[in-house]
């Protein structure tokens, strides 16, 4: 059995335990708020660059269309953007994304397919580098960026265009995590190129009116399909920032009480040894003046 002064050091440190989830949940809890409108304000731009893409697709096909609408006509080199955390102490946060990634690649694998990876934040590096070492083309540490901005994602954009107009890969997906609540965060896969025109998005009404657009359609989509990419690669960043803060704070609470039902353990445990060592005490005294 542990002495009282080892039992002291146990609740002192547990409590400095506690004051320090107690502190990162608050920190949480602060940075989820303003990270959680990023990535809900970001949505409507996301949504509305959808929907002019799909209006735009209407108008064109066969041989007019832009390359990243139409494919390679190719479906053998595929190329997997995983965007996970830079920061660990977030509970499940990253490994849900990382298991949907695998989950992910072992199909394509299974399928006969050649897989490219880009790596996206330190924890999603190194998790990725053990089972798909030879895979991963390049890797991206944004534990610097404080903000995420156009300016955080492009690299990444330019990188997939670079890759994809020079014939080396045929589809592009990206994997992250969906913020939906403070308790739910769901891992994602988004097919970024060929780009996909969602069956469910919004239709300009034109009121009967017939437009002619300048430039062409096909010259619209060339500019606004590689900024499509970039914009859904700073949504993901921002859905996944809000999922990480979300998933940190969750796990700070649950250790804050964690911490807190071992203080209440460790000092009952306390109380019960200074007491069996007051009552020994105690006796002896007793059997020495009766002795006397």
């Amino acid at each position: 059995m542990a002495s009282l002064k080892e039992m002291r050091n146990r609740i002192a440190s547990v409590k400095a335990t506690q004051k320090i989830t107690k502190a990162m949940q608050m920190v949480a809890a602060a940075k989820l708020r303003r990270s959680q409108d990023a990535a809900e304000n970001a949505r409507p731009y996301a949504q509305r660059m959808a929907a002019v893409i799909a209006n735009l697709a209407a108008g064109v096909s066969g041989d007019a269309a832009p390359r990243l609408l139409a494919g390679t006509g190719r479906d053998q080199v595929h190329l997997v953007v995983v965007a996970a955390a830079d920061r660990g102490l977030a509970g499940g946060f990253t490994t849900s994304i990382i298991r949907a990634a695998r989950t992910h690649i072992d199909g394509l694998l299974a399928a006969g397919k050649t897989v490219k990876v880009i790596a996206v934040g330190k924890k999603a590096i190194a998790q990725l580098r053990r089972p798909y070492g030879d895979k991963i083309v390049e890797s991206f540490d944004l534990s610097a960026s404080r903000i995420m901005t156009l300016t955080t994602a492009q690299p990444i954009a330019d990188l997939i265009m670079a890759q994809y107009e020079a014939g080396d890969v045929d589809v592009v997906s990206l994997v992250y995590s969906r913020f939906k609540s403070v308790v739910t965060q769901t891992p994602t896969v988004k097919q970024l190129v060929p780009a996909v025109v969602e069956a469910g998005a919004p239709v300009t009404d034109l009121g009967g009116a017939t437009y002619d657009y300048e430039p062409s359609e096909e010259g619209i989509l060339e500019t606004l399909l590689p900024r499509n990419i970039t914009v859904q690669i700073l949504a993901a960043l921002l859905e996944n920032m809000a999922g990480f803060y979300a998933s940190q704070m969750t796990a700070m609470d649950n250790a804050t009480r964690n911490a807190g039902d071992m203080i209440g353990r460790y000092t009952l445990e306390y109380n019960r040894s200074r007491q069996a060592q007051i009552t020994k005490e105690l006796i002896e005294i007793i059997s020495g003046a009766e002795a006397i």
